[in-house]
């Protein structure tokens, strides 16, 4: 994978016959009393590695654009305005530096329900962000919600229960844990395969290390875990990668085992 281009808010990797495009929505400044250790307890004392900006922990928030120059998936759609913080809600922008028109966007797929993930489906002028969009991918325990400002939307909501081809290389797979329909996207090309997740990891400085640690809002934490496990072991094969939501900007790296957990490696400085 090899970066062609980078701004404030964008970073565009060739990705054998794709282009990957990482979009930066923002950033969010959470608690670290948030993060849960092997046992499901806060930490009485945080792990020296983790840095703080202001005592909190700043989460870095991307999406990820990929296109064979004909079809293109959009993962994850960033905050809008539903985070009411300045910080968020930066992904029209993040299109526009890349060059990516959002009417062409037909096919959205979304890694889980939450705010920071879904919500940019709706402009922050009540309408809908991609004129042409066709279909919204979701794991199907997080479809219902489709309600109230998404509820336009609903018609074209696929649930995915199973694994589901949305095209040619790229793969739905449920993963659930953080929410019960938290779905990982697949993406395959001909130099090897990258694995775009949401909420899989939160604190990237202290989660590969420690894969057993969790966080607060994950739903079913054990669940949680198991999930991270298994894609980790999945990511540490030869020629994969993985694009994160919560991974420092622009979120694209490589895995490898390190002791007990794993160590990551950026494919590009950090942006934003």
């Amino acid at each position: 994978m090899r970066l062609t281009s980078s701004g404030r808010h964008h970073a565009a990797f060739e990705f054998g016959d794709l282009r990957v495009v990482s979009l930066r929505d923002g950033y969010i400044d959470m608690s670290p009393t948030l993060l849960r250790d092997e046992h499901g307890c806060a930490f009485d004392v945080l792990p020296g590695a983790v840095p703080l900006v202001g005592g909190n922990l700043r989460l870095s928030v991307n999406a990820f654009f990929v296109t064979d120059g004909t079809r293109s998936v959009l993962v994850d759609t960033g905050a809008s305005d539903a985070w009411h913080d300045p910080t968020m809600g930066l992904l029209h922008d993040a299109l526009d530096e890349a060059g990516i028109d959002r009417a062409q966007i037909t096919d959205v797929a979304i890694t889980h329900r939450h705010v920071d993930h879904v919500s940019g489906l709706i402009a922050p002028d009540g309408s809908e962000a991609f004129a042409k969009l066709e279909r919204v991918w979701i794991g199907a325990g997080d479809a219902p919600v489709f309600t109230g400002r998404l509820e336009p939307l609903r018609d074209r909501v696929v649930p995915v229960s199973e694994k589901a081809a949305i095209n040619d290389w790229t793969t739905a797979v449920p993963a659930p844990g953080h929410t019960p329909g938290h779905t990982v996207y697949d993406i395959t090309s001909g130099t090897g395969r990258l694995l775009v997740w949401g909420d899989t990891v939160h604190v990237p400085t202290l989660q590969f290390d420690r894969p057993n640690v969790a966080w607060e809002y994950d739903g079913d934490q054990p669940r949680a875990r198991a999930a991270r496990a298994d894609l980790l072991e999945q990511l540490a094969q030869p020629r994969r990668f993985v694009a994160g939501a919560h991974l420092d900007s622009p979120g694209i790296a490589r895995v490898a085992p390190a002791g007990d957990g794993y160590a990551l490696e950026y494919l590009a400085p950090r942006i934003g």
